[in-house]
Order: structure tokens, then sequence, then C-alpha cells
């Protein structure tokens, strides 16, 4: 199946999804266009892809999964409360899916993947969709991308039982970490703001991700 897609990845089966997201109170029109604009059908199995604009997670490879589109919304329109988001840091690339949502809002993507295997078909698929302003590494997520640093926006799509802190020293002042947090029964997304008094954290909704590991899996 191609990028632009046949059937059941047509235009009208994507703007449903759209319309839900709408339904499900996503308001902000810039995240519904890069949603609208971004085939998901690409970053899923192919046996999967008549299931790619259900609102549901799905599986790929290595236990690993694609968050639903309801939450890609919702933390990227979290992502754009920022007044002047110019660069961003993604832990857990997975299929890719999110680093490609915020490509079409922010110039600058850095997005990190402790599995060698996962960050090569993103990167593959990035390619193939002509996304150029993302660049995407296998290393320990928990370690972040301190070269690059430093960031308006961390956001990470695997959860720590508890918040990696240490990540705040590569915020901007005033920049903020959206995170899952907690173990496999219970998370809370978590906004933890980088101000100068110290850390302010804001709960943000009830979620699910898979657990965010250390280490590098090549």
């Amino acid at each position: 199946m191609n990028a632009i897609g046949i059937g059941m990845t047509s235009q009208r089966t994507q703007k449903r999804m759209i319309d839900r997201l709408r339904q499900r109170g996503i308001s902000n029109e810039l995240v519904l266009a890069a949603m609208s604009e971004v085939p998901r059908h690409v970053f899923v199995d192919e046996a999967l892809a008549h299931r790619a604009y259900e609102d549901t997670a799905l599986p790929i490879k290595f236990s690993q999964t694609i968050s639903q589109p309801f939450i890609v919304a919702r933390m990227t329109e979290e992502v754009m409360a920022h007044p002047n988001p110019q660069k961003i840091l993604e832990l857990g690339t997975g299929s890719g899916y999110q680093a490609a949502i915020l490509s079409r809002l922010i110039p600058e993507v850095f997005s990190v993947e402790r599995i060698d295997k996962l960050t090569r078909l993103a990167r593959r698929r990035f390619i193939k969709l002509g996304y150029q302003n993302i660049r995407c590494k296998t290393a320990d997520g928990y370690q972040g991308w301190d070269s690059e640093a430093p960031y308006d926006v961390i956001i990470v799509t695997a959860a720590p039982e508890e918040p990696p802190m240490e990540l705040l020293s590569q915020l901007n002042k005033d920049g903020f970490m959206i995170v899952p947090v907690g173990d496999k029964k219970r998370q809370q997304l978590l906004k933890i703001t980088n101000r100068s008094s110290g850390p302010e954290t804001e709960k943000l909704d009830d979620v699910i991700f898979v657990p965010l590991l250390s280490g590098v899996e090549r």
C-alpha cells in the first residue's frame, strides 16, 4: 500500500477520524490539520492498514504500539500550548507517527528510540513521505539527546514509573515535558514545566502506555 492510500485509507476514512477527534474535544485547528495530512496507514503493519483510522492503539513490531489517534492529538494539542515551539524532543519514536504529526507543526523534531530496528523503519517512512525536519537516533531515552539541547518541549511516548526529572536540564526556561507516569495498571499524563523557581507539575489525563525501558536494543 502506498503513501497516498486506497479504499479504506481514503480521504473520507481519514475525515471520519478527524470528526471523531472533534467530538472528543480536540479543538486546535493546526493539530487537526496535521492529523488529516499525515497518512496513519503508512505507520502500521500492512495487515492492520484497514484499521489505521480507528480510534484505537494498534500493535507494531517488537511488542510496541502506535498510540490511538486521540492520545496523539491530545498530546500534540498540549505541545501547542507552548507560546512558540521551535524545537522538540520525542522519547520513544516507535512507528514514527507522533514525530510525523509534530513535524507538520514544529520546525525541528528530534526523536530517540531504544530499539534500533524501529529507528530504521521510522527513518525510512520519514524519507518516503518527504519529512525532512525530523532527526532520529537509537539511544537510551532516559538520556535524552543532550548534544542538541535545549528544547522547548520534551514529549515522552512510553511510561516511566517515576518522572525523569533529570531531563528538565535539557529544556529551555519555561519549557515543559509531557510524560505518562505510572505502572502497567495505572498511569497519569503529566506536564512538568521547567520554572526558574523549580519544577511545576500539572496532571492532565489518565492514560496507558508501554513502559519506558532503559538501555538499547540493536
